[in-house]
C-alpha cells in the first residue's frame, strides 16, 4: 500500500514545494474548496497540469447522472431550442439535465466552476464563446469533460464544440434579397465583440462584392440580437428619406423588432421594406407577415453536444472535435422585390 501511494505523494509534495504552499492547501484545490485565494488556485492548477497529474481515480469516481447545461441567460424562445435537444438525449441515456445561468456571454462567473466540481455531473454543455484555460484544468483534473454550443463565438482549437455555419447563413440571406431585385441592403446584426456577429456580416459583405453592390458603413449596425435592439436600430435606418429596401437582421428577434419599427413609422412589410431573421425559432412561422430566415439547427445543436459530452465521459473521442452544422434559407412572407423606383 506505501510503494502503491507513494508516486501519487511524491508529485503532490513537488506541486507544493514549487507552489511554496503547504500540502493541505493542494488537497483544497484539488477538492474544490472555496478557501483558497484565485491566484494560488491558478498557481497549483498549472502545476498539476504541467507535471501531468491527473487524481488517482478521477474516471472511477462516482458522478451525478446529470448533464449540466450552462448560459449567461435564458431567452424563452431561442433557449428552449438548445434545451429540448439537450434533454432529449440525456433522456436517452437515462440522465438528467441540471440548468445554470451564469456569467457573460463571454464566460460564466467563478463561483460557477466551484460549484460544478462539487455537483460532478457526467459532463457540462456550455453556451458561451469560451472556457478559461484554469476552468479547463480544474474540469479536466476531475474527468468532467464539457463541449461548448457555439452560436454565440470562435472557440479555442483545443475546446470541444458543436456550431453552426454563420458566414453561409449571411451569404444565403443577402443572395435573396438581391436575387429578388435588392440593391439598397442594410444589416443589423449582433454586438461587435461575438465572432458570430462577424461572420454573419462578412457573409453579407461578400454577397455584396460579388454582385458589385456598395455596402454604405452607415447601412451596417450593432444590436444585441434582442427585439429592443432591432427595433431601435431598424427605426434609425427607415427615418431616413435615404433609406435601404431591405434589411438583414441577425437574429429572429432583432428581425421582430425591425418588424415592429416599419410599422411605428408607416411602412408595409414587405411592400415598402423586406426583413431576413436568423434562426428559425418556432414563432418565426406565427409572425404577421410569416418571416422569411436562416434556419440554424438549435435543437440538433443541443442533440449533438449532449452526444458529445457523454462519448467525452466514456473516453470515447480521441482528437478535439469540432461540428458545424449546416444552415437553410427559409422563404416565407416577410420579404418581395422593392417597390418600383426604389
Amino acid at each position: 500500500m506505501e510503494t502503491d501511494a507513494a508516486p501519487e505523494r511524491v508529485t503532490l509534495a513537488l506541486v507544493a514545494q514549487e507552489a511554496g504552499v503547504s500540502l493541505s492547501t493542494i488537497s483544497k484545490v484539488l477538492n474544490g474548496r472555496t478557501d483558497v485565494s484565485a491566484t494560488t488556485r491558478a498557481r497549483v492548477e498549472e502545476l498539476l497540469h504541467r507535471h501531468g497529474y491527473e487524481r488517482r481515480g478521477a474516471r472511477a469516481q462516482p458522478k451525478a447522472e446529470l448533464i449540466e447545461l450552462v448560459f449567461h441567460e435564458l431567452d424563452s424562445v431561442w433557449s428552449m431550442e438548445l434545451i429540448g435537444g439537450v434533454e432529449a438525449v440525456a433522456k436517452e441515456h437515462g440522465l438528467s439535465v441540471v440548468l445554470t445561468v451564469s456569467g457573460s456571454r463571454h464566460a460564466p462567473d467563478p463561483e460557477w466552476i466551484e460549484a460544478v466540481m462539487r455537483r460532478r455531473p457526467v459532463g457540462v454543455v456550455l453556451v458561451f464563446s469560451d472556457l478559461a484555460p484554469e476552468y479547463r484544468e480544474r474540469l479536466r483534473s476531475r474527468a468532467i469533460p464539457f463541449v461548448i454550443v457555439d452560436p454565440a463565438g470562435d472557440p479555442s482549437p483545443d475546446a470541444p464544440s458543436v456550431g453552426s455555419a454563420n458566414w453561409s447563413g449571411g451569404l444565403m440571406a443577402t443572395r435573396h434579397l438581391i436575387e429578388l431585385g435588392h440593391r439598397r441592403i442594410a444589416a443589423i446584426t449582433g454586438p461587435e465583440d461575438m465572432m458570430c456577429s462577424l461572420a454573419r456580416l462578412d457573409g453579407l459583405r461578400s454577397a455584396m462584392n460579388s454582385a458589385g453592390l456598395e455596402i454604405r458603413p452607415e447601412w451596417i449596425r450593432f444590436g444585441d440580437f434582442h427585439m429592443s435592439g432591432g427595433r431601435d436600430r431598424a427605426r434609425e435606418l427607415l427615418s431616413s428619406p435615404d433609406r435601404p429596401t431591405a434589411i438583414f437582421a441577425g437574429s429572429d428577434l432583432q428581425a421582430l423588432g425591425a418588424i415592429e419599427a416599419a410599422r411605428e413609422l408607416g411602412l408595409r412589410v414587405p411592400e415598402d421594406v423586406s426583413i431576413v431573421g436568423y434562426d428559425d425559432i418556432p414563432l418565426a412561422q406565427w409572425l404577421t407577415p410569416r418571416l422569411t430566415t436562416v434556419h440554424q439547427p438549435l435543437r440538433r445543436m443541443g442533440e449533438e453536444a449532449a452526444r458529445l459530452v457523454i462519448r467525452l465521459s466514456e473516453g470515447s473521442v480521441g482528437t478535439t472535435p469540432r461540428m458545424d452544422l449546416a444552415t437553410s434559407l427559409v422563404v416565407r412572407d416577410s420579404t418581395a422585390p422593392p417597390a418600383t423606383g426604389s
